[in-house]
């Protein structure tokens, strides 16, 4: 197809020549101190032609030889730019296949040859990617000193880049996640606080965000900072809901006393307070501390729908209360009375509702219930021995000294490992 174009073009060139030039009716005369040639026009143009070729080749010429030194500047220029190219992806391949201190040496060799070259130096970001690299591998050498000294010139070097520097954001990350695994978390969100706000919202520098603040022991910061991340789905939501009531039980268990733990209850996520195991684990908690009718006040509305709960929820909700019985008030009743049904299907239910009762002194139902907690092999030995012990003081109460010795006896074959029935 090429030759066909040519062949083509050759054709009308040759017919516009027939058509300009056949006629050869023109002359062309010179003048030149008494002298006269005559030109026919066709060998006038033809000799123009020539001449300007001529001399347009001439200039190419002697442009090419005056330029030939800074030609061959570029070129060495070049080589040497690829020299450096080569031995940074050197670098890179090396760190890849864990060389770690080859490729710090291939880095230093691309660096030291933009060093030597002036041109080149002006190439901060190449400079500052090769100081980062080799950085990361001595990192995996364990060479601290070293490895501060290249991120701190990859930082400086990056900076002098135009908006943006992922550069910088990337020395910013490296120092972060390097102070993590050297377990200095103050270092790694010293250098986490220095990214620009869309660069914390990213996942990676969430990631090493929640590392930090854990490793800080700052449950609260690490539970905004895993929101985030669940926000950004950098969970599965089995993990993001696991790992979110970690947090804010370690949050929650931060607590010094009743005032501070009512001041972490509140700061926390609607839904966290509907979480019927972060509440009884926060129940549990005000209890110890001092405040179990408020504690009641917080399991209240999840209680109101206990029949409706998984039987991992209800029996935590059911410890929960049992840790917080002390001055159990007459309006429990009602909601005591209807878990009833659910508490036969759940021995952990069944136990607190036979505490309940009996701190209300209805030990007549509260038999009933402990009874049932104590004989099921579902409920671990130590709910069993608080059943059985429980029964015996009501016993003791009641004057029946001989089945309170019975109780008591069950209790204490528990506590020693063995298996009992009543």
């Amino acid at each position: 197809m090429h030759g066909i174009v040519w062949i083509l073009l050759l054709a009308v060139a040759a017919v516009v020549g027939a058509t300009a030039l056949g006629g050869n009716d023109g002359l062309v005369t010179l003048f030149w101190m008494g002298w006269r040639v005559d030109f026919s026009l066709n060998l006038f143009l033809l000799g123009l032609l020539v001449i300007i070729l001529a001399v347009y080749s001439l200039v190419r010429g002697l442009d090419g030889l005056l330029n030939l030194p800074e030609r061959a500047r570029r070129w060495r220029v070049a080589q040497r730019d690829r020299l450096a190219q080569a031995a940074l992806r050197e670098g890179l391949a090396l760190y890849m296949a864990g060389r770690y201190t080859r490729a710090h040496k291939a880095c230093q060799r691309a660096i030291a040859i933009q060093a030597d070259t002036p041109e080149l130096a002006l190439d901060a970001e190449f400079t500052a990617l090769a100081h980062l690299l080799s950085a990361g591998g001595l990192h995996r050498l364990q060479d601290r000193k070293r490895r501060d000294e290249h991120l701190q010139r990859a930082l400086e070097l990056a900076q002098l880049t135009r908006k943006p520097r992922p550069t910088e954001e990337g020395a910013r990350l490296l120092a972060a996640e390097c102070a993590l695994e050297d377990h200095d978390a103050p270092r790694a969100l010293r250098d986490l606080a220095e990214l620009a706000p869309g660069v914390a919202r990213r996942t990676q520098a969430l990631r090493l965000k929640l590392q930090a603040t854990r490793l800080a022991r700052q449950p609260m910061e690490a539970l905004r900072t895993a929101r985030l991340l669940a926000k950004h789905q950098g969970f599965t939501a089995g993990a993001a809901e696991g790992l979110l009531r970690s947090l804010a039980t370690e949050a929650l268990s931060a607590a010094r006393d009743a005032d501070q733990l009512r001041t972490l209850w509140q700061s926390l996520d609607s839904s966290d307070r509907r979480d019927p195991l972060l509440v009884a684990q926060a129940a549990r908690r005000m209890a110890l501390l001092g405040a179990p009718h408020e504690a009641r006040l917080w399991l209240a509305p999840l209680w109101d729908q206990i029949s409706k709960l998984t039987v991992e929820h209800a029996s935590a909700l059911a410890d929960a209360l049992r840790h917080a019985l002390d001055g159990l008030d007459a309006d429990w009743l009602p909601r005591l009375d209807a878990s009833t049904q659910a508490a036969l299907r759940n021995p952990h239910l069944a136990l607190t509702l036979g505490l309940a009762l009996a701190e209300r002194k209805l030990w007549g139902k509260a038999r009933g219930m402990l009874l049932s907690a104590a004989n099921d092999l579902d409920l671990d030995a130590q709910g069993r021995r608080l059943a059985w012990a429980r029964l015996g003081q009501m016993a003791e109460q009641e004057q029946r000294q001989d089945e309170a010795a019975r109780f008591f006896r069950l209790a204490a074959l528990l506590e020693e490992g063995q298996p009992t029935r009543g």
